[in-house]
This record gives C-alpha cells, structure tokens and sequence, in this order.
C-alpha cells in the first residue's frame, strides 16, 4: 500500500514498471493478490461483528447472519483445497487454491471469497473446457468444491460428521455478474453439477452472492463509530486505499 499511494517504499527501476523486466519486488496495478492480501489483512484486524454479517448479508441478498460473537474465527487467504473427487466429475482435476476461506464454529460455517479485480471470472478452469457438458467457470468450481469440503455429498465415510453451512460470494468492482445469478436459481445450479444427485443436502438458500468495494466500504463506514479508535484509523486507511485501487482500475480501462 505503501508503495502504491505514495511511494513510500522506494522507487523501482522503468524496465520494471513497463513489465520489460520481471521483478519480484514490483506491486502490479493489476494484482488482485495484493488487494486481497490488503482487504482481508485489514478486515482480521476489526471486530468481525462490525462487518461480516452485513457483509454476507448484504452479498446474499437476504438477512441470514446475525451480529455475534464468532467462535474459532479463522480468514484465510489462498488456501489450497484437497482434490476434488474423481469419481464425482468426468475429467482430472487439480487443486483449487480458494482466494479467501473464512470459518467459525457457532453454528460451523464455511465462506468461499472470489475475488476479482481486473480481470473477469475464468470461463475454463485447468482440465476442463466445458467439453464433459458441464460449466467450467471458477465459480461452479468453487461452489462444487466447498459443498464437498462443508459435507454435502452422500458417500461412505468413516466418521459422519453434520454439514456445515456455506456460502459463495464473489467481490469485485461491480456486481451483475450473470453467472451468479444463473447459479443462484437451484435448478440451473444442479445441472450444473456432474452426479447432481450425491448432493444429499444443500445450504440454506441463497447461498451464492456478489458485493462490489464499494458496498463494503460504506458497510465499514456505517458501523465505524461502533469501532475502537485503531479499528476506525484502519477502517480510514483501507477506504483511501480501496478508492484509489478503484481509480487506478477506471483510469486503465480509460486507456484501454
């Protein structure tokens, strides 16, 4: 962020900033890690019951989280998945690294976060191209893999354990993705899914949404002055560097 608003932390070299030199150090204007590691890394520093119910919430369309105490919270960036099953889809698959998983125990949840920045949602995922007949977009690939992972499948197992409750949201830029509200109508959302009918249960619905920046800037910005004086400087810093990443974004598409 330094580095970025102000140059705070030094200057890097022109081939480096033309994309002629691979540097390792450069912060690319189009990194969606660097502002997912940004975001998140600011967010696991407020009380979560300033802005993760309305933020699902707000993503769902629906009031289904409530402000609470949320026991073992974990939000975990870039978290690798195992594989997903080949007996459950017609094609190998490889791991699926989820841009951000956020879990609590009371009741047990499981959050997948896309995020997206400047670029759209991958229409091909590595193995499949669509040619098995199924969708191969990054979002029916997540959504597949965490209702296997929250035990939403029927299979044999050793140790049974109850499903736990999960959520897709998308954060970009905008909203009105089509493929989320395609995979929000349940019937197109299990003909989506290869061996549809292992799916013993599903989460309470809807369980597929999308926000954009903005909405969660102002979701922080409403609830700061419940917030202590380092949550509202934090809260400060990530509204500046939310809008300019948002600037920077419209002055590249300008451009372009």
């Amino acid at each position: 962020m330094l580095t970025e608003l102000g140059g705070k932390g030094g200057c890097l070299c022109e081939p480096a900033k033309s994309g002629t030199l691979r540097c390792p150090l450069i912060v690319r204007p189009t990194s969606e890690d660097v502002i997912t590691g940004h975001l998140f890394g600011t967010l696991q520093a407020i009380n979560p019951r300033w802005w993760l119910p309305d933020f699902l919430n707000h993503a769902l369309g629906v009031e289904r989280f409530r402000r609470q105490v949320f026991r073992k919270l974990r939000i975990v960036l870039w978290q690798k998945q195992p594989k997903f099953p080949r007996w459950l889809i017609p094609w190998d698959e490889g791991q699926t690294e989820v841009d951000v998983v956020i879990t609590w125990e009371n009741p047990p949840t499981t959050v997948f976060v896309e995020m997206k920045y400047g670029s759209p949602l991958s229409a091909n995922t590595t193995h499949n191209n669509g040619h098995a007949g199924y969708p191969a977009d990054q979002l029916i690939r997540n959504a597949r893999i965490g209702l296997y992972q929250c035990g939403c499948y029927q299979e044999a197992k050793l140790f049974e354990f109850l499903p736990r409750d999960f959520s897709l949201i998308l954060l970009s830029p905008k909203t009105g993705n089509p493929l989320v509200e395609r995979y929000r109508d349940l019937g197109k959302f299990r003909e989506s899914i290869p061996h549809n009918g292992r799916l013993a249960t599903l989460p309470r619905t809807p369980f597929i949404g999308e926000m954009n920046y903005l909405v969660l800037l102002n979701i922080l910005d409403s609830n700061q002055r419940f917030m202590t004086k380092t949550e509202q400087r934090l809260t400060d810093q990530l509204n500046d560097y939310i809008q300019f990443k948002l600037d920077q974004l419209i002055s590249k598409q300008s451009d372009n």
